[in-house]
């Protein structure tokens, strides 16, 4: 059912969401072990910088589907807990202690939106399709969507996309804000790569100044983790509305 890949190379750690049957699609096992590999970067004080990234081409379809039961209660004890894995997955990802960079190759849809949103960077493939999904399948948005999004994007680009399912592309997403880069498919991964290098030269460091970043930067007037439960609510909601018709 896929799994999380970290590898370290060179004060750097590589992020890989590795499910390619679904297009590296999240399960809760997987947002476990997104958080699990985020503990282990951050105990590691010879990493300075993490890449986030997709397997085969593609950077993360959301939430694994297949997971999905129709009829169950959302507000049911494992369902709510399995939510939660996968929310916990990106929301580690935001607290990582080094700076983050998504490489974002192919897709990101839905609970993958959110987590190239989690990162401090991004580098996108010209012809990659950021779309926030939620609504075209029946949801309300989750994970604090619109607060991530509106803090990178601004709120005309996250009402674009999150209320009026506007799809972007890389070239797009770079003009919007929403990435720093935009570039051939091949080039995305080692252009990341680049990057992360430079503030992995001297961890501590890094990990101090991304610290300061994120505190003076951080001016959304709701707060990331209460946006992730005043999403949550209505997500379920929409959830169960979805599995009754």
């Amino acid at each position: 059912m896929g799994q999380i890949d970290l590898e370290k190379k060179d004060g750097i750690a590589v992020i890989t969401v590795n499910s390619p049957d679904v297009k590296n699609g999240l399960t809760p096992e997987m947002g476990q072990q997104l958080q699990d590999a985020c503990e282990d970067i951050d105990a590691d004080m010879s990493i300075g910088a993490a890449v986030v990234k997709g397997a085969a081409g593609t950077f993360c379809s959301g939430a694994d589907r297949r997971r999905w039961v129709p009829g169950r209660d959302q507000a049911d004890d494992e369902v709510y807990k399995e939510s939660g894995a996968v929310y916990g997955g990106f929301r580690r990802v935001g607290d990582l202690k080094v700076p983050t960079i998504a490489a974002v190759r192919g897709a990101a849809v839905g609970a993958g939106m959110n987590l190239l949103l989690a990162t401090d960077i991004r580098i996108v493939a010209t012809d990659a399709r950021l779309i926030s999904g939620f609504l075209k399948i029946g949801l309300h948005p989750g994970g604090g969507y619109f607060t991530i999004s509106h803090r990178t994007a601004g709120r005309e680009a996250t009402a674009a996309m999150g209320l009026f399912q506007e799809e972007v592309n890389g070239a797009r997403a770079v003009e919007l804000g929403l990435a720093w880069e935009a570039l051939d498919d091949d080039r995305v991964e080692d252009r990341a790569m680049e990057l992360a290098a430079r503030p992995a030269k001297d961890p501590e460091l890094s990990r101090e100044a991304t610290r300061s970043f994120r505190g003076e930067t951080d001016n959304s007037a709701l707060g990331w983790d209460a946006a992730l439960q005043f999403e949550r609510a209505i997500q379920m909601w929409s959830q169960r509305r979805r599995n009754s018709h």
